[in-house]
């Protein structure tokens, strides 16, 4: 039976005589319906847990960095969850094997380590990348089918680099992000990082931000691969930040391309680890 999705107002407090334990994630998003637990879908983190439950006889409350879409992959996802020091018998080096052992082989924990009890993998975070993948030739390949979003034609890579740089900086996003069904307090993040790279007939694009807001990284790519095909000029980009419109924004690019690559951590510039974002990139709801 599904367990009910959990959400939180800030970081949950360590409960005494427990070990807090953070975890690195990887998984092919094809077949699930995201990270966040949904009833009656199969999703990342209750298979997760599931496979934690073999361990330690009841399944933990596991806290992720993010809540990817169905069909978005992770290469770094962090999560963390709490564990009874008396029923942590291993080194968390042997927890990766062990869990590992539990889980189908779309999913794996790459790392695992005790880590500190004021350490949330949501909350503590600092920025995260996510890299977009495009297939760009006439034919798809068959082996990135799941992996990447087939574009057939021809991409103006100077073009769509150019609009790239536009997006670096603060910006507000709205205009590239989903409506996630409720009231957002703020759509300002700070894109440190938005890079367009070639490799044979692969297109990938690289964005780096303290923040995501919903569908706001397939927007953008969406986005730059139209600028690419010529739909839109490099210098719209600009006047598409300030209207703050979904509507003039690009296309939302398929969830089979996007991979959250990795997760940051440690102090913000001028201390502390300031406000979290309000939803990374999914809501888990699609």
């Amino acid at each position: 039976m599904s367990r009910p999705a959990r959400t939180s107002a800030g970081p949950e407090i360590q409960k005494p005589g427990h070990v807090r334990i953070r975890l690195t994630v990887a998984f092919d998003g094809t077949r699930y319906a995201g990270w966040q637990t949904q009833p009656g879908r199969v999703t990342v983190q209750e298979t997760v847990e599931q496979a934690l439950g073999h361990l330690f006889g009841t399944a933990p409350d596991l806290y992720s960095s993010s809540r990817t879409d169905a069909g978005v992959h992770a290469l770094g996802m962090a999560a963390h969850f709490d564990v009874p020091r008396e029923q942590l018998r291993m080194p968390p080096r042997k927890l990766v094997l062990a869990v590992n052992a539990w889980l189908p082989e779309d999913i794996r924990v790459t790392a695992a380590a005790r880590t500190r009890k004021e350490f949330h993998a949501r909350y503590s975070a600092r920025g995260k990348q996510y890299r977009y993948f495009v297939w760009n030739h006439p034919a798809h390949s068959p082996l990135e089918r799941h992996r990447s979003w087939h574009v057939p034609r021809p991409l103006d890579l100077g073009r769509m680099r150019t609009a790239a740089r536009s997006l670096v900086g603060q910006h507000d996003f709205l205009a590239f992000s989903a409506s996630p069904g409720y009231a957002r307090r703020h759509t300002v993040r700070t894109v440190t990082r938005c890079d367009v790279r070639r490799s044979g007939d692969q297109v990938m694009i690289v964005i780096e931000a303290d923040g995501f807001l919903y569908k706001m990284c397939r927007g953008i790519a969406g986005t730059l691969v139209q600028v690419g095909l010529g739909r839109f000029s490099p210098e719209s980009v600009v006047p598409m930040l300030e209207s703050r419109d979904r509507r003039l924004a690009g296309m939302t690019a398929p969830a089979q391309g996007l991979v959250l690559w990795k997760v940051a951590y440690g102090k913000r510039p001028g201390g502390g680890n300031g406000e979290p974002a309000e939803a990374d990139e999914s809501a888990g709801l699609e």
